[in-house]
């Protein structure tokens, strides 16, 4: 993984909150996005909560969220919060 350097930091403490808010709203956009790119039906995923990663398998992929069987229950999970096993 890639880890921020001190450049990027000393870049980012120079931001406005506006400009920050709009880097926050490009990182998620670019997290989503490559989501979409590797996630299929059958694909055995990661939902990543705050405190806790549940494993899950995707059977159904919609536009902006996916079905995902975990636990012996389907839940609708934004693409987000998936990482691929």
């Amino acid at each position: 993984m890639l880890a921020v350097s001190r450049d990027m930091k000393v870049e980012m403490g120079k931001m406005s909150n506006s400009e920050l808010n709009d880097l926050i709203n490009f990182a998620r956009e670019l997290k989503t996005f490559n989501s979409k790119c590797s996630l299929v039906v059958g694909a055995k995923v990661w939902v990543v909560q705050k405190t806790k990663k549940t494993e899950g398998v995707v059977t159904k992929v919609k536009r902006t969220k996916c079905l995902v069987d975990m636990r012996g229950s389907s839940y609708s999970v934004p693409m987000s919060m998936l990482e691929v096993r």
